[in-house]
């Protein structure tokens, strides 16, 4: 498959369901510039793409300037044809146990430096005249979990970002899309389910009640989630923009009761 030969995407979050798509569009044919800030996940990503052309640089998405440079660095040889936001982080609280530090945190990697990222990526991509911006959002920007006050915040205002840049951007070619994943098999999903399963707990079981919620009977995996976005980005979604696809296997389709 060569869906993508010749084009240039830019993805941040170098484990799950970034690495994942990082490998996808790898795979299909494009340059592709992976973002991380743990150097032990981004050095197993650089395993996990082998031969592909995929670049891997250590990213603290929260630092303005480091991003700018990351972008202008991935565009400076072929322009840049694609963004996927799938850098994320999990905070627990609720209205009186949500710290205002991990309010800022959350609003600043969930939310804000999707923002930036967009920014900095915009006037190459606007230059192409094409091409696609992808945010992961969550089914939790739709109904929530107990104690994600801050998560599932972010994940609603990624809805209504995806909706105004899609309007701004269509007019110069370029298309913005968000989607809504339920339980994945991610570094971060599995650090829920031991935090749930809590000391002499099997995060195992916990990660099988996650399952057993969606009708389809199990979560899903990063390269399901990456397949979607490889078609969002490919010319096959080209009337695709401003709204948010589900891929959470009916898990908000049924009533909890």
């Amino acid at each position: 498959m060569s869906r993508f030969s010749g084009q240039t995407a830019l993805v941040t979050g170098s484990s799950g369901m970034g690495l994942a798509t990082a490998l996808r569009l790898a795979r299909e044919g494009a340059r592709v510039h992976l973002c991380g800030i743990d150097d032990a996940l981004n050095a197993k990503a650089r395993d996990a793409a082998g031969d592909l052309s995929i670049t891997v640089t250590k990213v603290d998405l929260t630092r303005d300037s480091e991003v700018e440079s990351w972008v202008a660095e991935a565009a400076r040889p072929h322009g840049l044809d694609h963004l996927v936001n799938a850098a994320g982080i999990q905070t627990y609280g609720d209205l009186s146990t949500t710290t205002i530090p991990d309010w800022d945190r959350v609003m600043s990697v969930n939310l804000r430096a999707f923002f930036v990222a967009s920014h900095f990526a915009w006037p190459h991509l606007k230059a192409k005249g094409k091409g696609a911006i992808v945010h992961i959002s969550s089914v939790q920007g739709f109904a929530n979990q107990r104690n994600v006050l801050g998560y599932a915040t972010t994940k609603g205002a990624v809805h209504a970002m995806t909706r105004a840049m899609a309007v701004d951007c269509a007019p110069h070619g370029v298309r913005v899309v968000s989607i809504s994943p339920g339980s994945i098999r991610t570094p971060l999903l599995d650090f829920g389910a031991a935090q749930i399963a809590g000391e002499g707990g099997d995060p195992e079981e916990v990660l099988a009640m996650f399952g057993r919620g969606h009708p389809v009977g199990r979560i899903g995996t990063p390269e399901e989630v990456a397949s979607l976005i490889a078609w969002l980005l490919s010319d096959e979604a080209a009337f695709v923009t401003g709204t948010d696809l589900r891929i959470d296997g009916g898990l908000t389709a049924q009533l909890g009761v």
